[in-house]
């Protein structure tokens, strides 16, 4: 193992406001989930995204759970939702009682094939899913032609892609909701926590009914509905608030690192980046390459191995949903693509605070395997 300083895969970025609004709370004693920060959070998430509502919830599961809990969407539903996503995406579905039906993606943008889609549409189909994976969104136009084609629900799931655009639109604004998580690893981070970003009031008044118990908003203890406790703290609120105060900061070292990162790789034989692309602006949630082996020479997971020998951390892609226990009922297709990218796929570190020293040291090793 190399004595060269650790390079972790992902760190925060926390040196603006977030201890000045924390102690706010210890002194004012609003820690849980009642307090301004939590409606100061929402009302600037909502801004920047640009729809006119957005929730707190306690996590980016519960965002994607509640939201189709609110869609009323339930047994004997179906869902269509990418084969290749983290887990979290298909078990919110599956929490409802309603039945995922796993699509595979396109072996370019690692999001899921519209097309595909369609072939999979039931007369039980009510709402589809589309992930925007390690920060690229999916193709809008093509979701909306097919909800509005089959009359379906369209559920951003957009925990990977705060900030990023499709055609000058932020992920998260175009479907009926959108859902992003704030765990300690994404872009911008309240420690845990999530959001629902909504443009129907009736359905972001169900949301946050649901949100609360069920608790009837005019009538304290009265519950009109089974509900969840799926709420921000304050404290998590304040954390989100100084985190969102420095968005085009932190959105753009994201997108520097990228630039970076390609501009020294993209050069390799066998290392490739997701195309750019004019309609769309990624802001890469994490960095993440394809290593083809014919090519590169090694596989995906000798590169891991080399860079952890370094001190270098990495991630392999997320394994596809279909190989793994829970879900192997759920198998409909080979999901080529899905195997492709799982098998070959590699992030590397994406940390804000990563200098250019570091990435150069990241190339290096990959450069001189």
């Amino acid at each position: 193992m190399s004595k060269e300083k650790f390079i972790p895969i992902y760190e925060p970025l926390l040196n603006g406001n977030e201890s000045k609004y924390l102690n706010q709370c210890i002194d004012t004693g609003w820690i849980s989930s009642k307090g301004q920060f939590v409606t100061d959070f929402e009302s600037a998430f909502a801004n920047y995204i640009g729809v006119p509502y957005a929730l707190t919830t306690a996590n980016g599961t519960v965002a994607l759970h509640l939201a189709l809990e609110s869609m009323e969407i339930g047994p004997g539903d179906e869902v269509l939702v990418p084969d290749l996503t983290f887990a979290a995406s298909v078990n919110a579905i599956l929490y409802t009682g309603a039945t995922p039906v796993l699509v595979d993606v396109n072996k370019h943008t690692y999001n899921i094939d519209f097309l595909l889609a369609e072939k999979l549409v039931t007369p039980n189909t009510k709402a589809i899913m589309p992930v925007h994976l390690y920060g690229r969104s999916a193709n809008m136009d093509l979701c909306t032609e097919l909800a509005e084609k089959y009359n379906l629900m369209v559920i951003e799931d957009a925990a990977e892609s705060f900030g990023s655009e499709y055609k000058q639109r932020k992920t998260g604004s175009m479907g009926d909701v959108g859902c992003f998580s704030f765990f300690g690893n994404k872009t911008i981070t309240t420690g845990e926590g999530g959001m629902i970003t909504f443009k129907d009031k009736k359905l972001y008044q169900k949301a946050k009914t649901l949100r609360d118990h069920g608790m009837d908003p005019e009538k304290t203890y009265w519950h009109n509905h089974i509900g969840f406790n799926y709420r921000m703290t304050n404290m998590q609120a304040a954390i989100g608030l100084a985190q969102i105060e420095r968005v085009e900061e932190i959105l753009n070292k994201k997108i520097e690192i990228a630039e970076y990162y390609k501009a020294n790789l993209k050069p390799i034989p066998g290392i490739s980046f997701v195309p750019d692309d004019s309609n769309y602006l990624n802001t890469y949630w994490l960095v993440t390459i394809i290593v083809e082996p014919s090519v590169f020479g090694k596989t995906r997971d000798q590169v891991v191995h080399t860079l952890r020998n370094f001190n270098i951390d990495s991630r392999p892609v997320f394994y596809p949903i279909h190989i793994m226990p829970p879900y192997r009922h759920l198998a409909n297709t080979d999901f080529t693509n899905s195997n492709f990218i799982s098998n070959n796929g590699l992030s590397l570190p994406s940390s804000l605070n990563l200098t250019t020293e570091d990435i150069d040291r990241v190339c290096n090793t990959l450069l001189n395997q």
